[in-house]
């Protein structure tokens, strides 16, 4: 698909602080003279959102591994189709909550659904279009929880094991070694002015600020 605007993506696992950065991502984006969609996955648009309360919704115990992932390219092709794609197509930044990535390291790694049946869903939904810039805020797994219990009531997935989420990081982090043009690695247990300086950086690096 071709495109014209700068699709960047913020990953990273439980109690990693990228939805609180999203903002300050944005503002800082914006006082730069850009135009930026924030949006979030699952979710993003009407639809999606439906989908997302389905997903996050600790009630529903019987969700098999294979529906879970479904539902979430589901929600990416809607997404795409009805916000992503025209926006790119105007010239202007997608900021987005999660994206592909976060299928393999949750679905992929943590369900252990095998990386070639989510590859399939991968080109079939997104017909070639990845991130230009994926910002991964890595955080020790047992303090990332904790930060997390403190938000309150936990969803379905925050209630998975250490294990679970131990594989999620690891497969992150395989990814970003294996993408090191595209993927950038924010240190997200340090301070949260230390957190913004590095995020900053990064976007200076590719003159965005």
């Amino acid at each position: 698909m071709k495109k014209q605007g700068l699709f960047i993506t913020l990953e990273g696992g439980e109690g990693a602080g990228k939805s609180t950065l999203l903002d300050v991502i944005a503002d800082v984006l914006r006082k730069s003279g850009n135009t930026v969609l924030v949006t979030r996955e699952p979710g993003g648009t009407k639809t999606g959102e439906k989908l997302r309360e389905i997903l996050l919704d600790k009630t529903n115990t019987k969700i098999t591994d294979d529906t879970e992932l479904l539902v979430i390219f589901a929600a990416r092709s809607q997404h795409l189709s009805e916000v992503i794609i025209p926006t790119l197509k105007q010239g202007h930044i997608v900021l987005c909550d999660r994206f592909t990535d976060a299928s393999y390291a949750y679905q992929g790694a943590g369900r252990g659904i095998e990386t070639n049946r989510i590859k399939v869903l991968e080109d079939w939904v997104q017909q070639g279009l990845t991130p230009d810039l994926t910002l991964l805020f890595d955080i020790d797994v047992e303090t990332g929880l904790r930060r997390a219990g403190r938000r309150g009531e936990s969803d379905r997935f925050e209630q998975e094991k250490l294990d679970f989420f131990e594989k999620v990081r690891q497969c992150y982090l395989q990814r970003a070694s294996s993408e090191t043009e595209r993927f950038k690695i924010i240190h997200a247990g340090r301070s949260l002015e230390e957190v913004k300086q590095q995020v900053l950086t990064i976007l200076q690096e590719h003159d965005l600020c």
